[in-house]
């Protein structure tokens, strides 16, 4: 299996991005990985050059650049290559740490949907804070970003590309799925989330168990949380900003607590370790544009080696899972039978 890499994507780029994909590979034997940049800049940084091939590109697509002009006029971009490498069949997944916009429109305008699909969903991964008692530590997010509006069937595909993840990605037997909305009951939310309610609830093959708060979101009550784009996106901002807050508030605490303070917390030193690392995004992977031919794969922009690596290990449990061409079958289901009809007749 083979990983185009975007060498160049990246506020630490390339350094950071070089590091852990050597690291990944010695992880992964089963993976080869291309990585896309200029040469001269990425060469020099690579230890090990096993499984690790470098093609050469003269361009790169800057952090702020908008998307679709970027990937149209920017061919030979690390980022565009990286993209036509799996289109063409020369690469089974496509990573990358750069521009958040570009990369989720060469996704979907160069790797492409699955036929079925009306709009991919921007997915996350985030740990669960609080003791359940299903057991869960994370959960299925989307959609996060790609898409600001919404229809009621997107959000229907979101629930399906979300359950096949949680069950194929994360091993989560029959997930829950839940709706983000403003309140439990049944009736809540305004007439689009009403609607979506009721669709959701008529899907026979989701298990879903019905609305959930943002204030909910981190407890554990969903494997799966759908969502329109916006709606999800701000919950996730609004809940990133109040747990940043609340460390410099213990901090500060700490500060200017006195002796008495700094000595508790020295005996509490521990504790904020496990918290800190439950609570790193990093920890989880990256962003997956969820609904398109072949993984595709979004590291935080300024993600360490240790958010590379984690990254890699969880397009790796795509890969070897199926579980694009699960979620194919499913929404194709005449088309991938022919396909299974002629390749038994052959």
């Amino acid at each position: 299996m083979k990983i185009a890499v975007d060498a160049m994507g990246g506020d630490h780029a390339p350094q950071v991005i070089v590091k852990g994909i050597e690291a990944a590979r010695d992880a992964h034997p089963d993976l080869d990985f291309i990585l896309f940049g200029d040469p001269a800049k990425v060469k020099p940084l690579l230890q090990n050059a096993e499984r690790i091939t470098i093609e050469a590109t003269s361009e790169e697509i800057e952090m702020g650049e908008e998307p679709v002009r970027a990937i149209r006029k920017k061919k030979d971009s690390s980022l565009v290559r990286a993209a036509q490498a799996v289109k063409e069949g020369t690469a089974d997944a496509f990573f990358s740490a750069g521009n958040t916009g570009a990369i989720l429109a060469a996704g979907l305008f160069i790797v492409g949907r699955i036929k079925g699909i009306d709009r991919p969903g921007l997915t996350s991964v985030l740990p669960v804070a609080l003791p359940n008692p299903a057991g869960a530590t994370r959960f299925v997010y989307l959609d996060s970003g790609a898409n600001a509006e919404s229809k009621e069937k997107n959000l229907l595909q979101f629930a399906q590309l979300g359950r096949f993840y949680a069950s194929q990605v994360l091993g989560v037997k029959n997930p829950r799925v839940a709706l983000l909305n403003n309140g439990g009951e049944e009736d809540k939310g305004d007439s689009f989330h009403k609607a979506v309610h009721q669709e959701l609830k008529a899907a026979g093959d989701l298990n879903f168990i019905g609305n959930i708060e943002a204030s909910e979101l981190l407890h554990g009550k969903a494997d799966v949380v759908v969502s329109d784009g916006w709606t999800a996106n701000a919950a996730l901002k609004a809940t990133e900003g109040t747990a940043k807050v609340m460390l410099k508030l213990i901090k500060n605490g700490i500060m200017e607590g006195g002796l008495r303070a700094k000595l508790g917390y020295l005996f509490l030193k521990p504790v904020f370790k496990k918290i800190a690392k439950l609570m790193t995004p990093a920890n989880y992977g990256g962003a997956v544009l969820l609904g398109l031919k072949a993984p595709v794969v979004k590291a935080h922009g300024a993600a360490d080696e240790k958010a590379v690596v984690a990254t890699i290990d969880q397009i790796h449990q795509m890969l070897t899972s199926g579980v694009v061409q699960q979620t194919g079958a499913y929404f194709q289901p005449e088309e991938s039978k022919q396909t299974v009809d002629n390749s038994a007749e052959n």
